[in-house]
């Protein structure tokens, strides 16, 4: 049990022995299924990678076990990595898009208002 004052890791990797690195599950800590939905989605769109999903262990705790499994001998972390980037770039879009129609919608209200 962790100490008070020590942060557990918010990832882990689980990898069977004896098996290479294209099958691995990665444990998100402080995560539920907002994250794991869009990551699975953003990682199956990877054409190398042959499953990829996830399963939250009980809803009292706030983890994902979080599988990809990939053709041939790409390392599971690869599409992994590629997958929380890719997802990054797509909050990063929204949150601009937003911002923008946030500042439009202003100036408009403040020229209907003069």
């Amino acid at each position: 049990m962790a100490e008070e004052g020590e942060r557990k890791a918010a990832l882990e990797v689980v990898q069977a022995d004896g098996t290479d690195g294209n099958c691995v599950t990665f444990v998100l800590h402080d995560e539920d299924h907002t994250l794991g939905n869009s990551l699975r989605y953003m990682v199956m769109k990877n054409p190398d990678v042959e499953f990829c999903g996830y399963c939250i262990t009980h809803p009292s705790e706030s983890k994902i076990n979080f599988r990809i499994q990939t053709r041939g001998a790409l390392p599971a972390v690869e599409p992994f990595r590629k997958g929380l980037n890719d997802l990054m770039g797509v909050c990063q879009h929204v949150l601009n898009t937003f911002e923008r129609s946030m500042k439009e919608y202003r100036a408009q209200r403040e020229e209907e208002m003069q």
